[in-house]
């Protein structure tokens, strides 16, 4: 497959098919998850169905934050008492010698991602304590050839802090903009000056941090077409290698400190649109690739080469160039993907630090893939990370006759060709320049379990 960067904006299309739906990061999703099913029915099927030859990712979970970012949905704990981490951190180390008698065996950590909460949140000496256990319980890479990778809050990293972490192993970093406007920082109390981030990405480079990724988020309020493309003007000075583009969904009753932000300060929903069409031609124009959904990377990043070679994956931590590895995940609410299992840990860190105390796991929810899920998902994965999908190869894969199979999917397939949203011939389906900022709603088709419910309470509108 060939870069396709070309996005076409169809507001039309944008308009009938903008609907609420997953974002994929697994099928099925996690409304699919069942209290119902044992930690122990979870666990004894993901050991028995993993490749146990296979490499490793694994995530942990830091959940500490010293200030609130009102947009945030995160699972977090706001704190200024730094004393609170320790206690977690030897919890996390509990639950870490525990899972490594499960999954380590002989098999390299090709993949490391820390997320939070702000992982800076803890000290330096904790960080390297915490990367020291990790490697006394896993195999860790010592080669830099990993992707082993932090999300970085830039208030809440100076320049010892970097090196600390180029020093213990890491060779990406994620860091949160959002906008750069002082009155957008202002009303979502982020407020971090552009020199600061700037400061940060200099030192990380000198540092020979491989790749840096930057987050933004349009939909904030005070933003503008205006002031977001000035915004994008100032980070594609900056160049990183990637740049996640999200959607802020406003659900004040969800999510407790969006409360702080005033409906009538946002955007409205033409407006958002309209941030977003300008955003994406401004990155394509700056020479970015459209990694799909809400990500851009530079056509030399380890993503958009994956994406070319028809390996790109997608997990819990997004896009990924690791499909072979299964996921473990540690830390409160962490979700992990183990063989033909997904299962999450206990949401309430008070819940998940008495779970790990009594049982040394918190597993408290999953769900056991069956062969019909295995069949969906290679589909779904396959549209949403290469956005096209080989009838033949899932036959070939799945022993099924793939027309036959999705039956039931015929006529909404040939809905989407007709309005322009995918291209269709006797093997390969194909989404097209309009199709792919629609590619949420694509995969919906192939989805069994979305007619069963109600999907816009529970997921965030596709654009």
């Amino acid at each position: 497959m060939t870069h396709q960067s070309n996005v076409s904006w169809d507001l039309e299309l944008i308009r009938r098919y903008d609907l609420s739906g997953p974002r994929y990061t697994s099928y099925p999703t996690a409304i699919q998850f069942d209290s119902e099913l044992t930690a122990d029915q979870l666990i004894n099927a993901g050991r028995d169905s993993a490749d146990h030859s296979a490499p490793l990712s694994l995530y942990v979970h830091i959940p500490f934050c010293a200030h609130v970012c009102y947009y945030c949905a995160c699972n977090k704990v706001i704190t200024r008492n730094r004393k609170k981490a320790q206690p977690y951190l030897d919890t996390l180390y509990q639950e870490m010698a525990q899972l490594s008698t499960w999954y380590r065996d002989e098999r390299t950590v090709n993949q490391l991602h820390w997320g939070g909460g702000t992982p800076t949140f803890i000290s330096d000496e904790q960080m390297r304590e915490l990367m020291q256990a990790l490697r006394n319980n896993f195999n860790l890479r010592d080669d830099d050839k990993g992707d082993y990778s932090i999300e970085i809050d830039p208030r809440e990293a100076g320049d010892d802090t970097l090196a600390v972490l180029r020093e213990i192993g890491f060779n990406r970093i994620s860091l949160g903009v959002q906008d750069v406007n002082p009155l957008v920082q202002q009303a979502v109390n982020r407020i971090q000056p552009t020199e600061q981030v700037a400061a940060v990405l200099d030192r990380s480079r000198t540092l020979g941090f491989k790749s840096i990724n930057m987050d933004l988020i349009y939909g904030l309020p005070h933003q503008s077409e205006q002031s977001f493309a000035d915004t994008l003007e100032t980070v594609i000075d900056m160049s990183p290698d990637r740049l996640s583009v999200f959607n802020y969904a406003h659900l004040p009753d969800r999510f407790r400190s969006q409360k702080h932000i005033r409906a009538e300060d946002l955007p409205s929903a033409e407006e958002k649109l309209r941030i977003l069409q300008n955003s994406i031609n401004r990155l394509l124009d700056a020479g970015y690739v459209y990694i799909g959904m809400d990500h851009f990377a530079k056509p030399d990043d380890t993503l958009a080469i994956a994406q070319a070679e028809g390996k790109l994956h997608r997990n819990f931590q997004g896009y990924t160039t690791h499909s072979d590895c299964d996921l473990v995940a540690m830390g409160v609410s962490a979700i992990s993907q183990i063989g033909d299992v997904y299962y999450q840990n206990e949401h309430d860190i008070a819940a998940y630090s008495q779970a790990v105390a009594q049982q040394q796991h918190a597993v408290k929810r999953g769900v056991m893939l069956n062969p019909d899920d295995h069949i969906r998902r290679a589909v779904i994965t396959a549209l949403i990370c290469q956005f096209e999908v080989s009838k033949s190869m899932i036959e070939k894969r799945f022993a099924i006759a793939f027309d036959s199979y999705f039956g039931a999917e015929q006529a909404e397939l040939q809905q989407f060709a007709a309005d322009g949203l995918i291209e269709l011939d006797n093997d390969m389906i194909r989404v097209t320049a309009a199709g792919r900022l629609l590619i949420r709603r694509i995969c919906m088709a192939f989805d069994i379990y979305i007619p069963k419910q109600k999907p816009s309470s529970n997921f965030s509108r596709i654009i």
